[in-house]
This record gives C-alpha cells, structure tokens and sequence, in this order.
C-alpha cells in the first residue's frame, strides 16, 4: 500500500495544495468568510508547496533532485506552519492584548513598499484574532496548520525516501 514512487507522493502533494486552495476559495467566495492578511500568507505557502510538488512531478529528477524538491518543499511547509502558528497564537490571545488591525491586504500591496509590507504581515492584527469558522472544535488556521505539518512529513517521504 505505502510502496508509491516519490514522483506519486510529489503528485499526491500537489492534489492536496489544489484541494487546500479550493477550499480556501469556497470559504471565501461562497460561505462569505474574508481572509485576513496571515491567511492570505498562508495560501502563498499552500501555493508554494502545490508548486514545488507539481515540478518536482513533471521533471522527475534523480535522486539528488528529489532530494532537493522534498527538501524545498519541506521548508515551504515549515514558513507556512510558522504563520499558521502565529495565527492559531493570535486567537488565543485575550481581546485586550491585541493592537489595533493592520490594513488590508490589498491596501498593503498597493501603497506600501516590499519591506514595510512584510512588516504588516506580523502586526497583531484584531481580524486575525476573530474565530468565525471551527469544524471539531479547532479553527481553520489550526487546521490549516496541521496540514502543513502532513505536508511537511510528506515532503521529507517523497524526497529522502529508501527507493
């Protein structure tokens, strides 16, 4: 059963990015939900991760390529589930403790420089500290966060794997 090539794990990875995304878009654009700008983050790094599986499946490297698209990938996964993290902390915080919202996503790319938007991004952010979606009890930013860890393992499967 778990005797799959590691261009059929990269694939799985990639279907898995595209499913992540899919869902990202119905929450937003069919049951209402806004992203804030950590879970606009958080899709780049869906993205990324979608991105390098999906290369890593139509160059079938050797070995060492492997290797180093599990590896790019692993560390995808990893600045995905730091943000999802930091999201996850932010909704635990109490109400008082956060400061203030960051401006909008779209605000931030079109007036702000590349350093200070990235700066925006860590804010403490009152929108990201809202929980509006749950399924079992956790938020989508903790559940979001548990599937770049499965990506992150993933990863680490299709490119160091014993063939």
């Amino acid at each position: 059963m778990f005797n799959l090539s590691s261009r059929k794990i990269f694939l799985l990875i990639a279907c898995a990015c595209v499913l992540l995304m899919g869902y990202a878009f119905f929450a937003q654009y069919v049951l209402h939900y806004e992203p804030c700008m950590l879970c606009m983050v958080q899709r780049v790094f869906v993205c990324a991760v979608g991105l390098v599986s999906l290369i890593a499946v139509l160059h079938g490297p050797g070995r060492v390529g492997t290797r180093v698209y599990g590896l790019l990938a692993a560390l995808m996964a990893v600045g995905g589930a730091y943000i999802a993290g930091r999201h996850v902390y932010l909704q635990h915080l109490p109400p008082e403790q956060l400061e203030g919202c960051a401006p909008s996503f779209e605000y931030a790319l079109d007036n702000y420089g590349a350093l200070q938007f990235l700066k925006t991004i860590f804010i403490r952010d009152q929108d990201c500290g809202v929980i509006d979606w749950t399924f079992l009890g956790q938020s989508m930013p903790a559940w979001v966060f548990l599937c770049f860890v499965v990506l992150f393992v993933a990863s680490l499967w299709a490119g160091f794997r014993r063939a």
